[in-house]
């Protein structure tokens, strides 16, 4: 992923900074990493203390370094508060395809705020790391990220089942996508959500 990345880019939306996380964000992160109803939809468990989310930071200031690590902090600009992560959980160079992963703190949920992150990060692998697809993966009960994936234009391209291991079961998950000329059809058309 390094040669990729090349250094993870501070980028901007409407209501929010996207920028690297750091140790200044671990009370912030246990704030919603700490709360049963943000954890029950993602793949890691809830954070029983501070300690869990320090665990969570170093790793991934860690990947900073490394060059294997593209998550982005949400901090709302209005605030100063960061309230959730958006990420390639993966990205592979040779087939030029990522997926995305997020997480939000649940007194912003049904704001919009997630699509308006997850548009611009689709917009940066897109246009700036050349991606031909994009992709994402959420629990089959999840309606509010699946709404998220559709808004961005993403489109359905089916349920994978028993695709993974989480909270004690094995997991179907819905799979969306979105490709680079479908999004570029969008944005030449200036379209915010394709059908």
């Amino acid at each position: 992923m390094n040669s990729i990345m090349k250094g993870l880019p501070n980028l901007e939306t409407e209501h929010f900074y996207l920028r690297k996380i750091n140790t200044d964000d671990i009370p912030a992160i246990f704030d919603y990493g700490s709360n049963p109803n943000v954890s029950k939809q993602v793949s890691w468990e809830t954070h029983q203390t501070v300690a869990d989310t320090r665990v969570f930071v170093d790793m991934i200031v860690e990947g900073y370094a490394q060059g294997t690590k593209a998550l982005w902090g949400m901090e709302l600009k209005s605030t100063g508060k960061l309230v959730g992560t958006i990420d390639f959980v993966t990205i592979q160079e040779r087939h030029r395809k990522a997926e995305i992963g997020y997480v939000l703190s649940e007194d912003c949920c049904g704001k919009g705020y997630m699509t308006e992150a997850a548009r611009r990060i689709i917009a940066f692998g897109f246009e700036e790391l050349q991606l031909e697809r994009i992709q994402a993966r959420c629990f089959v009960d999840n309606e509010g990220s699946a709404r998220v994936m559709e808004k961005v234009g993403m489109s359905y391209e089916g349920t994978m089942r028993s695709a993974m291991f989480a909270k004690g079961k094995f997991r179907d998950l819905k799979m969306y996508a979105i490709v680079s000329e479908d999004y570029l059809k969008c944005r030449n058309n200036n379209i915010k959500r394709c059908e």
